[in-house]
């Protein structure tokens, strides 16, 4: 028999294995080894030379193999994009002509609308749960089914998915691979589970006044869904924003290449940072009639949000209401490197707020408070020490303290401060863009080119330390940031409706900078799968006091 060598990265194991072995093939032969309970917690899929493959994925040549579960980043992608395939599926089934519309994603799942039916939500909600639940029971397999291009276009052309139908018109290879659930033909950006039998846990029900949540599940509790907070500020920002790019025909990449296509990329431009000044404004005005009470404004968000950029426009917004602004940067207050706690592996826990001196802090704000000039610390990132250089702060009778920092909204930080005094600001990147009718674009994705970027070209680090360092930086924003936006007075979006365009054209080489031989490369590929169908944006004419200066350079504010 010819064989091919498999080395197994689970196990640590070379094996010889037949050619032409599929990964099911594969992890059914050694699924005691790999230490897994079949009806307990599945194999979604594998990585195979570091890259991610489903498990009808074939091997012909000696390949590297990891396989992994709904724990590791890509099973729980691959969890998400199938059983929101499972819905499209059942809402395809129980209401033919209806069109589904996967929105955004939320903490906890993804907000969806459903149009063209007639019954009332509650009766839709139920039908679609109950076809469901019939789906997952029957355990049907998710086909990856590779196809012509224009084979695939007649197929999607009876589906009322325009969205979709838009994207795949809009490409130019000649293959495509495709996704068959019992007969029924999507496109997903992710690579799907083995079938719906895997998918044990979720839930379907109506959400806010008009839509539906598809609620996912705790990848450590599959027995049950978790308990979704409420976000009702976070979503009221998010359907503001789908209002806005409904107005501007800019909901998904297709309409954003047709833009630039036409050359209208500069107008976009324009408006979306006009958009961006209108929201400083208002908040400006917000604070400016609680004059009275508030002393110091709050600026917080996670990763790459811009809060730095966005701590400056709205001082000037401040400035402009008459306020003597005077800013303070929460990194500056970071206590010495022997003080900092550290995670289980041993590294520096940067994203915990016990990194941050909270007494000394509290310390400096009442004197500020109370009239004191009062000299500052600056922080030494390269020593690890904090250092006084003469830098101080006295606030005025017009003073306001604009205080900026990814804790800045936990109430530990400013335990001793009255609650009147503060205003707080939320800032995110509410990705508004969707690449298809079933496909939106998670906020994080962003977040995470942006950071690509701005590390590359402020901090010298390349997209490899990036994406290696990103997850450490999604737990600490779980953690820190999330359970905390809405105890928030306004939030701000900061996502741009052209940056993707721009960021492409920077974060795309260091994409493929990365090397095949590590994990991360995974993660790059699919990154540079996601940009490629995005029209690149000449940055010229971004201007300089821009949230995007802040990534890419050229910005009018110090840093």
């Amino acid at each position: 028999m010819d064989t091919i060598e498999v080395i197994i990265e689970n196990t640590h194991e070379r094996r010889q294995v037949p050619r032409a072995i599929s990964l099911a093939q594969l992890a059914q032969e050694y699924y005691t080894e790999l230490g897994r309970m079949p009806l307990q917690n599945p194999i979604l899929g594998a990585l195979v030379n570091n890259k991610v493959e489903h498990m009808q994925f074939r091997l012909y040549s000696p390949k590297t193999v990891f396989f992994f579960d709904i724990h590791h980043p890509h099973g729980w992608r691959m969890y998400q994009s199938s059983l929101t395939f499972m819905l499209y599926k059942a809402v395809r089934d129980t209401y033919p002509k209806a069109r589904l519309a996967v929105k955004h994603s939320m903490q906890g799942g993804f907000y969806c609308n459903i149009d063209g039916i007639d019954d009332e939500r509650i009766t839709v909600a139920r039908t679609v749960r109950d076809r469901m639940i019939e789906l997952q029971h029957q355990d049907l397999p998710f086909e990856h089914r590779s196809m012509l291009l224009a084979d695939a276009i007649e197929h999607i052309k009876d589906q009322n998915i325009p969205k979709t139908l838009d994207l795949l018109q809009s490409l130019s290879q000649l293959y495509i691979t495709m996704h068959v659930l019992d007969g029924t033909m999507h496109k997903l950006a992710s690579k799907l589970v083995p079938s719906t039998g895997c998918l044990k846990s979720w839930d379907f029900r109506m959400y806010a006044d008009e839509g539906y949540l598809l609620q996912m599940p705790d990848p450590h509790h599959l027995d049950r869904p978790p308990l979704l907070p409420e976000t009702p500020k976070l979503f009221n920002i998010f359907k503001l924003h789908h209002l806005w790019v409904d107005r501007l025909h800019v909901s998904t990449i297709t309409d954003l290449n047709r833009i630039v296509r036409d050359n209208n990329q500069v107008q976009l431009i324009h408006i979306s940072e006009a958009l961006h000044e209108k929201c400083y404004s208002e908040i400006a005005n917000m604070i400016y009639h609680k004059r009275d009470q508030v002393r110091m404004v709050l600026v917080a968000g996670p990763s790459s949000s811009g809060k730095t950029t966005s701590c400056r426009r709205l001082s000037v917004q401040l400035t402009v209401m008459g306020f003597d602004v005077q800013q303070l940067s929460l990194d500056d207050y970071f206590v010495c490197r022997e003080r900092t706690p550290k995670l289980p592996n041993g590294e520096y826990d940067f994203e915990s707020i016990d990194a941050l001196d909270i007494p000394l802090l509290n310390d400096h704000l009442q004197r500020m408070f109370a009239g004191e000039r009062v000299e500052i610390p600056t922080f030494d990132f390269l020593k690890g020490d904090p250092y006084y250089d003469g830098k101080s702060i006295q606030l005025g009778p017009n003073s306001i303290l604009v205080v900026e920092g990814i804790h800045a909204l936990n109430p530990k930080l400013t335990a001793q401060i009255a609650d009147e005094l503060k205003f707080k600001v939320y800032v995110s990147t509410l990705t508004q863009i969707a690449i298809d009718d079933l496909n939106s674009i998670r906020s994080s994705e962003n977040r995470m080119l942006r950071r690509i970027v701005r590390d590359n070209n402020f901090r010298g680090w390349d997209a490899y330390n990036t994406l290696h360092r990103w997850h450490e930086v999604r737990h600490g924003e779980e953690v820190n940031i999330f359970p905390y936006q809405e105890q928030a007075d306004i939030m701000f979006n900061s996502a741009l409706l052209y940056e993707l365009g721009v960021l492409k054209l920077y974060a795309g080489p260091q994409l493929k900078k990365i090397p095949e031989n590590c994990p991360e490369y995974a993660e790059a590929q699919r990154l540079l799968n996601f940009i490629d169908i995005i029209e690149p944006i000449d940055p010229t004419y971004i201007p300089p006091t821009s949230i995007m200066r802040e990534f890419l350079g050229g910005s009018s504010f110090i840093y």
